[in-house]
């Protein structure tokens, strides 16, 4: 998951990193997926998976449907061995990249590597079409005859999903081979672009102007003083104008790309494919959408209206949004006090959920600290199921820093224990994967709000955590509804950078409210948003697990004995099991219209005590 976090409540960015002890901010150690970029490890790897491809594709290409469930199961093993080691090479390369974006001799590398798999890949595609020419009765035949190749049910479920959009076999090779020239270059475009902006940013107190990076200019927006989150504001808008013509470029090229292999696989609508690789029905959705939407009055609307009133303002500047409430205090959290409060957190609900936690810190399994170059933003990547995930942050020691960490680590025991699935299993829909991310919040905050005895600053954090869901639920749902908008658009004609900052604008003015003032240096703040370029659609993903947490949270609540253990085990299944079947020993259904209301309830309940 990749989100902002926030900076200290200090006067320059300067300021914030003499106060927060950089030394203790550790750094991830790659060295356990690969020693170097350049090692005879990775080359072997290379050589060696090309040589596998190459002998798989002789030994299987066009005879699948004639094997027996005991073929079958070795077919499907040693594709599962080739994945593993594909993917240690790719998250090498990402992780490596997502550290210093840069770096031409890392960004030469990720290419290269990129198309290096690309061609390896090529070699057994045919493995899942050909599956999907293959009669159910076939497959079903396989499943029923053989134990081992059973547990892989969900797997040919998931194959088989995509049967009716499936090209023929040479339109297939075509498009994934030009993807590296295509989407993944397009993608990497945007990226080296954005982590290489500079910021203009003067300084209010004494007119001196500083270059800041993308994160530290987003994060002043949070910033105490209502002067620098004015400048940051205005920095952000003059560099998103100067650039806004490559940024317009590079969303209306893979919105058409997108267009025109969606058109060729005759998916229904722009998001279908995102539903589908997310095991998640369309009514679902709509459902969860339409709910959010419904309830932006009774949330977001009224908690920015009960903010401006705490700022004793009529209306709030769009810059203001992620203000700190004027009784905020400058608490910052060194490294030390975040992992304890974390892993306390954790601790108090689950002993082995942090037991799990604790790895990440004692083996470098982390890289927190700012830098030129890096990935803004957060994420966990899992890797390959026989080695371990990895977190990114840039750490900058606010609350939401903390609650950032808890977030990640979240992703992070999920992934590991899921790991027990193997390669094809281990991974979990969008959908769920936020699950155990949100949960980790959720219990931060539960421990944060307990320990707390000043009720002013219960107040402070509870309006923090009614923030931070709104900004999970609404604001995510008001990005899905700006991409529906930009892919139906983008069908008739290319948009204009004022076209997509139309839509931008109206989006943003339905989902917060009238509490704010919107002026034009707000209107192009959706070219920096990396979701919409990398992944389409995704966004509706941290609503889902949102409110399936609070759902969640409330049965634990009612009920929490035995809950650890069904709530463990729905993490170890991992990609293993449909969303309904996860769900149902919580007695909790996502295809009822109701359960979203649940989630949103406890939104709006937190905004009832604030009020």
């Amino acid at each position: 998951m990749k989100r902002y976090s926030h900076r200290s409540n200090q006067d320059t960015s300067d300021m914030t990193k003499q106060d927060l002890d950089i030394t203790k901010l550790p750094h991830w150690d790659l060295t356990d997926l690969y020693p170097a970029l350049d090692c005879k490890e990775l080359e072997q790897d290379f050589t060696h998976l090309m040589k596998q491809a190459e002998e798989f594709a002789g030994s299987y290409k066009g005879k699948l449907s004639s094997l027996s469930a005991e073929e079958m199961f070795e077919a499907l093993t040693a594709y599962e061995a080739m994945e593993t080691r594909m993917g240690r090479i790719y998250s090498y390369a990402g992780l490596l990249y997502a550290g210093d974006m840069t770096d031409g001799k890392i960004a030469q590398f990720y290419q290269t590597a990129h198309e290096k798999l690309n061609n390896i890949v090529s070699k057994v595609l045919f493995f899942t079409l050909e599956l999907n020419k293959i009669d159910d009765k076939v497959i079903d035949g396989w499943l029923d005859s053989s134990a081992e190749l059973r547990r892989y049910a969900s797997w040919f479920d998931g194959v088989r999903l995509y049967r009716p959009y499936q090209l023929e076999d040479k339109l297939e090779e075509l498009l994934h081979e030009k993807s590296v020239a295509g989407r993944a270059a397009w993608n990497r475009l945007f990226d080296e672009t954005m982590a290489g902006l500079k910021f203009s940013f003067r300084d209010p107190d004494n007119g001196e102007v500083r270059e800041l990076g993308t994160e530290e200019c987003l994060d002043l927006l949070s910033n105490k003083d209502g002067a620098m989150r004015k400048a940051a504001a205005e920095a952000l808008d003059e560099t998103f104008d100067k650039n806004i013509r490559l940024f317009t470029l590079v969303t209306n090229t893979l919105a058409k790309e997108k267009e025109i292999e969606d058109r060729w696989r005759r998916y229904e609508n722009p998001t279908t494919a995102r539903h589908l690789s997310n095991r998640v029905e369309q009514e679902v959705v709509d459902a969860l959408v339409g709910a959010v939407k419904d309830a932006y009055p009774r949330l977001s609307h009224r908690y920015y209206k009960l903010k401006a009133r705490w700022f004793g303002v009529d209306k709030l500047n769009w810059w203001d949004r992620n203000a700190p409430l004027p009784e905020t205090d400058d608490k910052l959290y060194q490294w030390d006090d975040a992992t304890a409060t974390v892993l306390s957190a954790y601790r108090r609900f689950s002993p082995k959920l942090a037991e799990v936690g604790q790895k990440f810190f004692d083996n470098n399994w982390i890289d927190a600290p700012v830098r030129p170059g890096k990935s803004p933003g957060a994420f966990a990547h899992p890797t390959v199921t026989d080695a371990h995930p990895y977190l990114l942050l840039n750490y900058l020691g606010k609350s939401r820093d903390v609650m950032t960490l808890a977030h990640e680590l979240g992703h992070g025991v999920h992934q590991v224990l899921a790991a027990g699935q193997g390669e094809l299993l281990s991974s979990t829909p969008l959908t769920l994967a936020e699950t155990a991310s949100v949960f980790g919040e959720m219990l931060t905050f539960q421990s944060m709000l307990d320990a707390e005895k000043d009720e002013a600053r219960k107040k402070l954090l509870i309006a923090g955590k009614v923030e931070d869901m709104l900004n999970t639920v609404v604001r995510q749902i008001a990005f899905y509804d700006f991409e529906v908008r930009v892919h139906n658009a983008r069908k008739d004609s290319e948009l204009s950078s004022e076209d997509l900052s139309k839509i931008w604008m109206d989006v943003q003015t339905e989902s917060l409210g009238d509490a704010f003032i919107f002026d034009d240096k707000y209107r192009h703040f959706w070219c920096y948003i990396p979701h919409f370029i990398h992944s389409p659609f995704y966004v509706y993903a941290y609503a889902f697990g949102d409110c399936l947490v609070n759902s969640l949270y409330a049965t634990y609540l009612k009920a929490p004995e035995g809950f650890e253990a069904k709530y463990l085990g729905m993490l170890a299944a991992g990609g293993s099991l449909h969303h309904r079947d996860l769900l149902k020993p919580f007695g909790l259904d996502a295809s009822d219209p109701a359960f979203w209301n649940t989630g949103l309830d406890m939104i709006a309940g937190y905004i009832d005590q604030l009020e």
